[in-house]
Protein backbone atom coordinates (compact mmCIF):
# COMPACT_ATOMS: atom_id res chain seq x y z
CA UNK A 1 0.00 0.00 0.00
CA UNK A 2 0.89 3.46 -0.01
CA UNK A 3 2.52 5.63 2.52
CA UNK A 4 0.66 8.24 1.51
CA UNK A 5 -3.03 8.76 -0.10
CA UNK A 6 -4.33 12.40 -0.01
CA UNK A 7 -7.14 14.07 -0.96
CA UNK A 8 -8.57 11.24 -2.80
CA UNK A 9 -12.62 12.60 -2.88
CA UNK A 10 -13.84 12.22 -6.78
CA UNK A 11 -15.52 15.01 -8.44
CA UNK A 12 -16.26 14.04 -12.07
CA UNK A 13 -14.30 16.23 -14.87
CA UNK A 14 -11.71 17.41 -12.22
CA UNK A 15 -9.01 16.01 -10.76
CA UNK A 16 -5.86 17.07 -7.78
CA UNK A 17 -3.05 15.44 -8.91
CA UNK A 18 0.01 17.98 -8.57
CA UNK A 19 2.16 17.23 -12.32
CA UNK A 20 3.77 18.84 -15.03
CA UNK A 21 4.24 15.82 -17.26
CA UNK A 22 4.95 17.49 -20.93
CA UNK A 23 3.52 14.19 -22.65
CA UNK A 24 3.29 10.33 -21.81
CA UNK A 25 5.96 8.41 -24.27
CA UNK A 26 3.83 6.79 -26.73
CA UNK A 27 3.10 3.52 -25.62
CA UNK A 28 3.86 3.12 -22.57
CA UNK A 29 2.09 0.05 -21.22
CA UNK A 30 2.20 -2.21 -18.28
CA UNK A 31 -0.44 -5.09 -18.57
CA UNK A 32 -1.59 -4.35 -21.73
CA UNK A 33 -2.69 -0.72 -21.38
CA UNK A 34 -1.11 1.88 -22.99
CA UNK A 35 -0.86 5.62 -22.18
CA UNK A 36 -0.17 8.44 -24.94
CA UNK A 37 -0.70 11.92 -25.62
CA UNK A 38 -0.59 13.31 -21.57
CA UNK A 39 -0.15 16.57 -21.20
CA UNK A 40 -0.80 18.54 -17.93
CA UNK A 41 -0.59 22.38 -17.78
CA UNK A 42 1.35 22.45 -21.08
CA UNK A 43 4.41 21.06 -20.01
CA UNK A 44 5.35 23.23 -17.37
CA UNK A 45 6.15 23.20 -13.59
CA UNK A 46 2.69 23.31 -10.99
CA UNK A 47 3.43 26.50 -9.09
CA UNK A 48 0.94 26.45 -5.62
CA UNK A 49 0.75 28.79 -3.36
CA UNK A 50 -1.37 28.54 0.66
CA UNK A 51 -4.62 28.79 0.23
CA UNK A 52 -5.54 29.38 -3.74
CA UNK A 53 -6.88 26.48 -5.90
CA UNK A 54 -4.99 25.85 -9.29
CA UNK A 55 -6.81 24.56 -11.71
CA UNK A 56 -4.56 23.11 -14.46
CA UNK A 57 -6.11 21.84 -18.05
CA UNK A 58 -4.70 17.93 -18.86
CA UNK A 59 -5.44 15.59 -21.62
CA UNK A 60 -4.57 12.20 -22.12
CA UNK A 61 -5.29 8.78 -24.12
CA UNK A 62 -5.15 5.51 -22.62
CA UNK A 63 -5.87 2.51 -24.92
CA UNK A 64 -6.41 -0.94 -23.50
CA UNK A 65 -8.23 -4.55 -24.52
CA UNK A 66 -8.91 -4.76 -20.86
CA UNK A 67 -12.17 -4.08 -19.53
CA UNK A 68 -11.87 -1.48 -16.53
CA UNK A 69 -14.21 -0.71 -13.38
CA UNK A 70 -13.11 3.20 -13.12
CA UNK A 71 -11.10 5.33 -15.06
CA UNK A 72 -7.27 5.98 -14.66
CA UNK A 73 -5.90 7.69 -11.76
CA UNK A 74 -3.04 9.91 -12.32
CA UNK A 75 -0.80 10.50 -9.45
CA UNK A 76 2.94 11.53 -8.69
CA UNK A 77 5.17 9.30 -6.13
CA UNK A 78 8.44 9.19 -4.53
CA UNK A 79 10.29 5.86 -3.80
CA UNK A 80 9.26 2.42 -5.41
CA UNK A 81 6.49 1.59 -7.69
CA UNK A 82 7.04 -2.04 -8.38
CA UNK A 83 6.60 -3.24 -4.44
CA UNK A 84 3.91 -0.47 -3.69
CA UNK A 85 6.52 1.13 -1.45
CA UNK A 86 6.21 5.21 -2.42
CA UNK A 87 5.08 8.33 -1.02
CA UNK A 88 1.85 9.40 -3.11
CA UNK A 89 0.27 12.60 -4.28
CA UNK A 90 -3.04 12.47 -5.94
CA UNK A 91 -6.95 12.41 -6.00
CA UNK A 92 -9.00 10.56 -8.33
CA UNK A 93 -9.72 11.52 -11.95
CA UNK A 94 -12.93 11.68 -13.69
CA UNK A 95 -14.10 12.80 -17.07
CA UNK A 96 -17.17 12.95 -19.18
CA UNK A 97 -18.91 9.35 -19.91
CA UNK A 98 -18.85 10.10 -23.59
CA UNK A 99 -14.90 10.32 -23.70
CA UNK A 100 -14.11 7.89 -20.90
CA UNK A 101 -16.91 5.90 -19.52
CA UNK A 102 -16.44 4.79 -15.90
CA UNK A 103 -16.78 1.50 -17.13
CA UNK A 104 -15.61 0.33 -20.26
CA UNK A 105 -12.85 -1.35 -22.37
CA UNK A 106 -11.25 -0.25 -25.43
CA UNK A 107 -9.88 4.10 -25.99
CA UNK A 108 -10.22 6.73 -22.64
CA UNK A 109 -9.62 9.86 -24.13
CA UNK A 110 -9.58 13.08 -21.91
CA UNK A 111 -9.54 16.91 -24.49
CA UNK A 112 -11.10 18.81 -21.45
CA UNK A 113 -9.98 17.51 -17.93
CA UNK A 114 -8.88 19.86 -15.12
CA UNK A 115 -6.59 19.44 -11.69
CA UNK A 116 -8.03 21.19 -8.92
CA UNK A 117 -5.62 21.45 -6.36
CA UNK A 118 -5.91 22.92 -3.18
CA UNK A 119 -2.42 23.51 -1.16
CA UNK A 120 -5.23 23.73 2.25
CA UNK A 121 -5.49 19.58 1.49
CA UNK A 122 -3.76 18.36 -1.19
CA UNK A 123 -0.27 19.46 0.80
CA UNK A 124 1.35 17.84 3.44
CA UNK A 125 4.31 20.26 3.98
CA UNK A 126 7.11 22.49 2.59
CA UNK A 127 8.73 18.87 1.85
CA UNK A 128 6.43 17.76 -1.13
CA UNK A 129 8.17 20.67 -3.41
CA UNK A 130 10.75 19.13 -5.93
CA UNK A 131 10.86 16.42 -7.99
CA UNK A 132 8.44 13.74 -8.30
CA UNK A 133 7.77 10.79 -10.71
CA UNK A 134 4.24 10.11 -12.33
CA UNK A 135 2.37 6.92 -13.05
CA UNK A 136 -0.87 5.79 -13.77
CA UNK A 137 -3.53 3.29 -11.83
CA UNK A 138 -6.09 1.60 -13.56
CA UNK A 139 -8.82 -0.28 -11.84
CA UNK A 140 -10.50 -4.03 -13.42
CA UNK A 141 -12.56 -5.89 -11.89
CA UNK A 142 -12.62 -8.16 -9.04
CA UNK A 143 -10.76 -5.29 -6.96
CA UNK A 144 -7.03 -5.78 -9.01
CA UNK A 145 -5.10 -2.57 -10.67
CA UNK A 146 -2.83 -2.18 -13.37
CA UNK A 147 -0.31 0.64 -11.88
CA UNK A 148 2.30 1.95 -15.52
CA UNK A 149 5.05 4.12 -14.74
CA UNK A 150 5.19 6.87 -16.91
CA UNK A 151 8.49 7.89 -16.99
CA UNK A 152 8.24 11.48 -16.55
CA UNK A 153 9.91 13.57 -13.80
CA UNK A 154 7.44 16.56 -12.45
CA UNK A 155 8.60 19.22 -11.02
CA UNK A 156 6.11 20.94 -7.89
CA UNK A 157 7.00 24.07 -7.19
CA UNK A 158 6.08 26.66 -4.06
CA UNK A 159 4.50 29.73 -4.90
CA UNK A 160 6.99 33.33 -4.58
CA UNK A 161 5.68 36.88 -4.34
CA UNK A 162 7.64 39.98 -5.31
CA UNK A 163 7.30 43.53 -4.50
CA UNK A 164 8.68 46.91 -6.19
CA UNK A 165 9.03 50.17 -5.19
CA UNK A 166 10.72 52.97 -7.24
CA UNK A 167 11.27 56.87 -5.45
CA UNK A 168 11.09 59.37 -6.01
CA UNK A 169 8.90 59.85 -8.37
CA UNK A 170 9.13 62.34 -10.65
CA UNK A 171 13.16 62.79 -10.50
CA UNK A 172 15.28 64.94 -11.96
CA UNK A 173 17.34 63.51 -15.12
CA UNK A 174 20.93 62.28 -13.76
CA UNK A 175 20.03 61.78 -10.04
CA UNK A 176 19.43 58.88 -8.04
CA UNK A 177 16.38 56.55 -7.99
CA UNK A 178 16.72 53.90 -4.91
CA UNK A 179 14.53 50.62 -5.91
CA UNK A 180 13.35 48.52 -3.25
CA UNK A 181 11.11 45.32 -2.89
CA UNK A 182 10.87 42.36 -1.25
CA UNK A 183 10.59 38.58 -2.90
CA UNK A 184 8.87 35.60 -0.43
CA UNK A 185 7.77 32.65 -0.54
CA UNK A 186 4.77 30.22 0.46
CA UNK A 187 5.13 28.30 3.22
CA UNK A 188 2.99 25.31 3.24
CA UNK A 189 3.01 24.12 6.30
CA UNK A 190 2.62 27.76 7.99
CA UNK A 191 0.04 28.44 5.42
CA UNK A 192 1.91 31.87 4.95
CA UNK A 193 4.25 33.91 2.95
CA UNK A 194 8.23 34.67 4.72
CA UNK A 195 10.90 36.35 3.12
CA UNK A 196 12.80 34.72 1.06
CA UNK A 197 17.03 35.41 1.87
CA UNK A 198 19.60 35.07 -0.15
CA UNK A 199 18.25 34.92 -3.89
CA UNK A 200 19.19 36.50 -6.71
CA UNK A 201 17.11 38.80 -8.24
CA UNK A 202 17.12 41.00 -11.71
CA UNK A 203 16.04 44.36 -11.54
CA UNK A 204 14.26 45.33 -15.07
CA UNK A 205 13.47 48.16 -17.12
CA UNK A 206 10.94 49.09 -19.17
CA UNK A 207 11.64 52.34 -21.39
CA UNK A 208 8.29 54.28 -22.10
CA UNK A 209 7.09 53.26 -25.92
CA UNK A 210 8.84 49.78 -25.85
CA UNK A 211 7.34 46.61 -25.57
CA UNK A 212 9.57 44.54 -23.03
CA UNK A 213 11.56 44.95 -20.16
CA UNK A 214 15.89 45.14 -19.75
CA UNK A 215 17.80 43.28 -17.22
CA UNK A 216 19.74 46.25 -15.74
CA UNK A 217 22.04 44.82 -12.80
CA UNK A 218 21.00 41.87 -10.68
CA UNK A 219 20.56 41.66 -6.56
CA UNK A 220 20.96 39.24 -3.93
CA UNK A 221 17.75 39.60 -1.36
CA UNK A 222 18.82 39.85 2.63
CA UNK A 223 17.99 37.62 4.92
CA UNK A 224 14.36 38.93 5.16
CA UNK A 225 13.66 38.74 1.17
CA UNK A 226 14.44 42.57 1.33
CA UNK A 227 15.82 44.24 -2.00
CA UNK A 228 17.63 46.78 -2.44
CA UNK A 229 19.38 48.85 -4.96
CA UNK A 230 19.93 52.46 -6.50
CA UNK A 231 20.06 53.32 -10.59
CA UNK A 232 20.90 56.49 -12.42
CA UNK A 233 17.82 58.39 -13.60
CA UNK A 234 17.96 58.65 -17.66
CA UNK A 235 14.50 58.59 -19.06
CA UNK A 236 10.79 58.02 -18.16
CA UNK A 237 9.70 53.89 -17.68
CA UNK A 238 8.87 51.42 -15.67
CA UNK A 239 10.74 49.33 -12.79
CA UNK A 240 10.48 45.87 -11.81
CA UNK A 241 12.25 43.16 -9.53
CA UNK A 242 12.15 39.35 -11.32
CA UNK A 243 12.81 36.39 -9.40
CA UNK A 244 13.24 33.54 -12.20
CA UNK A 245 12.81 30.41 -9.54
CA UNK A 246 14.37 27.05 -8.90
CA UNK A 247 13.52 23.28 -8.62
CA UNK A 248 11.15 24.19 -5.45
CA UNK A 249 10.43 27.95 -6.42
CA UNK A 250 8.17 29.01 -8.43
CA UNK A 251 9.28 32.24 -10.96
CA UNK A 252 7.88 35.35 -10.23
CA UNK A 253 8.11 38.92 -11.65
CA UNK A 254 6.37 42.02 -9.52
CA UNK A 255 4.18 44.84 -11.02
CA UNK A 256 5.81 48.04 -12.62
CA UNK A 257 6.66 50.76 -10.72
CA UNK A 258 6.66 53.99 -13.36
CA UNK A 259 8.63 57.05 -12.69
CA UNK A 260 8.99 60.03 -14.72
CA UNK A 261 12.22 61.76 -15.43
CA UNK A 262 12.49 65.65 -15.66
CA UNK A 263 14.92 67.63 -16.91
CA UNK A 264 16.02 70.53 -14.31
CA UNK A 265 14.62 72.89 -16.84
CA UNK A 266 11.20 71.32 -17.24
CA UNK A 267 11.14 71.43 -13.39
CA UNK A 268 11.66 75.00 -13.32
CA UNK A 269 9.71 75.95 -15.33
CA UNK A 270 6.89 73.56 -13.66
CA UNK A 271 7.44 75.74 -10.49
CA UNK A 272 6.16 78.72 -11.74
Amino acid sequence: MAKKRRNASVAVGAAAVLTAIAAAPAGAANGGVTYSGLSVNGGKPIVIGIQETVSVPVTYRMTTSRTWDWPPLFFLYRGKLANRDYDMLYSSFGSSDRTCPVEGTGRCEVEDGVLDIDPRYAIEGNGDAGTWKSAAQLSLPGGDSVFTDLNRSVQVQRATRVTVNAAPEPVVKGKTITVTGKVSRANWEKHTYQGYGGRTVSLQFKADGASSYTTVKKVTSGSTGALRTTVKATTSGTWRWKYYGNSTSGAKASTGDHVIVWSGVRIMHAAR
